[in-house]
């Protein structure tokens, strides 16, 4: 039995993403974005507090990065993963656990846009600082895809993997503060995984409650 505990828009998308292209079958437990991963019977399962948590096989697993190695081990057959011996091991490694770099930008913004309610909380600097951050990221990314290798049209040589899962789920959320439109590599790729019937299907359906309101958010001048 494999649940996954998820919130719309949050960093269990990449998980749900992946359990999609899997194509095994899951339960899904959503939770609203709030206190309510703080309470004593979810916190048992992530004691952060935070999705997402995967139940699997009466054991638990939390972060992301561990629940992509988890499943891509047990379900080595479906690709997504590279295996110890492969040559494309650390570049899988690499750009699976870069997603969560590019994450701690979007948390930092998600939280002076959204989550900090009065003006006086919110601070220019750290808006503009941390999109600035999310451009460098992108430019990570575009320098990976931009290297002169015939047919790249993912993150590693040989294919489609949880790495472009990982950081294409991330990508989806910093889009709500950085365009990624000046990065031309960048935006073929996104576009081209993005059009996924996994990728669609970790999408929130209509009339679910969302995280992001806005398609974009403006740094706020003060």
């Amino acid at each position: 039995m494999i649940r996954l505990h998820h919130c719309h828009q949050s960093r269990s998308m990449r998980s749900l993403w992946l359990l999609h292209e899997l194509g095994v079958p899951f339960e899904l437990a959503v939770h609203p974005f709030d206190k309510s991963l703080r309470a004593p019977e979810y916190l048992s399962l992530n004691p952060a507090g935070r999705v997402p948590a995967l139940e699997i096989d009466g054991d638990v697993v939390w972060e992301t990065g561990a629940i992509t190695q988890v499943l891509c081990e047990r379900y080595p057959e479906a690709g997504l993963g590279r295996g110890v011996d492969d040559l494309d091991r650390a570049d899988w490694l690499i750009w699976v656990h870069f997603a969560e770099t590019i994450s701690q930008h979007v948390a930092a913004l998600t939280q002076q846009h959204i989550m900090l309610y009065e003006d006086a909380m919110r601070s220019p600097i750290v808006m503009r600082l941390e999109a600035a951050r999310l451009g460098k990221c992108y430019a990570a990314i575009e320098g990976q895809l931009s290297t002169p290798v015939e047919n790249r049209d993912y993150l590693l040589t040989s294919g489609f993997s949880a790495a472009d899962i990982s950081v294409g789920q991330a990508v989806y959320m910093g889009r709500h503060f950085a365009p990624i439109e000046p990065f031309s590599e960048l935006t073929k790729w996104y576009a081209r995984i993005t059009e996924r019937p996994a990728f669609q299907a970790s999408l929130p359906p209509e009339g679910a409650e969302r995280l992001y309101a806005r398609d974009f958010y403006e740094a706020w001048d003060g």
